[in-house]
């Protein structure tokens, strides 16, 4: 069948299932196709099988987050700049967040929140940017707090669940 190299991608030991995917050469493969002289390398995987490989070593989280725990609304440009800075913070402790991208509509941005699953939403005016603050809104409660932009340990006990 193999013409040339042939390569076996096995299990890892601890797993006692065989070979999840193998591949090899082709010399003069495409000459049922009327070309000559073209050689080809396949690789096949067998997806159920790495499934299964997958699964017995404990790999699947237990849970899917497909949102950020906290999005923060963009005011602008000084705003969305501050809150970049607050995320990369926030992302170094383990906290899933993202800066809305583009300064629209409140309304707008809350109802992207609100499809993202965010559990939290940051929020950054002019008041809050001259007295060092946000406003973190709760999404399924709606209720409102106002903590300090420095107080980011204080956020992170919210924020992680």
């Amino acid at each position: 069948y193999y013409t040339g190299a042939i390569l076996e991608v096995a299990a890892p030991k601890e797993v006692s299932m065989g070979s999840i995917g193998g591949g090899g050469r082709y010399d003069d493969l495409t000459s049922i196709f009327g070309l000559k002289d073209i050689g080809g390398v396949g690789v096949s995987f067998g997806l159920d099988r790495i499934y299964l490989v997958l699964e017995a070593l404990g790999l699947f989280p237990e849970a899917i987050v497909s949102g950020p725990r906290l999005m923060f609304v963009n005011f602008g440009e000084a705003a969305s700049l501050l809150a970049v800075k607050l995320a990369h913070n926030l992302r170094t402790q383990g906290v899933s967040c993202e800066v809305y991208p583009t300064s629209v509509k409140i309304q707008k941005q809350m109802k992207y929140a609100h499809q993202k699953s965010a559990a939290y939403v940051a929020m950054i005016g002019d008041t809050e940017m001259s007295s060092e603050t946000l406003i973190l809104k709760d999404m399924e409660t709606g209720e409102q707090q106002i903590l300090s932009q420095h107080d980011i340990a204080g956020l992170i006990t919210k924020l992680l669940p």
